[in-house]
């Protein structure tokens, strides 16, 4: 396993999420038990720090198990062979102005990354619409026949 800066993977990191879409995070459940869902996240990477957003409910079991425990697990799985992780810190961010960024940035990536969360009746002025934002602490690009990758804050 080789050792990267983020600077190293983080493009790398965000093409492989893209060209997947779809991806399993699991969270801690209040009994301290594993609890895995599907979900659309999208990423960005600012030259400092890889970011990854979700619009999804804000008042749903994954907000009770993110407060009581804020540690996921992200798994890209298209091809066994190369997975894709990411270890993140989850929280939610309830910023209207940023809402409506993550919004527009939804609605204008190209399809099958891009699309309307509104069909989903997530629209940014609800409260009830989520953003969950997601800080990994650690990336992983795994090659089973060849060299995993990986980045640790």
């Amino acid at each position: 396993m080789k050792t990267l800066l983020l600077a190293e993977i983080a493009e790398a990191f965000i093409a492989a999420a893209h060209a997947q879409v779809w991806c399993n995070i699991t969270t801690v459940d209040t009994k301290n038990r594993p609890r895995s869902r599907v979900l659309h996240p999208i990423w960005e990477y600012d030259g400092a720090q890889v970011i990854g957003w979700v619009a999804t409910g804000r008042y749903t079991l994954k907000s009770k198990h993110i407060e009581q425990n804020p540690y996921v697990s992200v798994v890209y799985m298209k091809d066994p062979i190369t997975p894709t992780y990411a270890e993140c810190e989850a929280g939610w961010l309830d910023d209207l102005s940023e809402k409506q960024r993550i919004y527009a940035l939804l609605t204008s990536a190209p399809s099958p990354l891009g699309y309307d969360p509104a069909k989903f009746g997530w629209t940014p002025d609800k409260a009830e619409s989520g953003l969950m934002k997601l800080t990994p602490w650690q990336i992983t690009l795994a090659d089973l026949f060849g060299e995993t990758r990986t980045w640790r804050a």
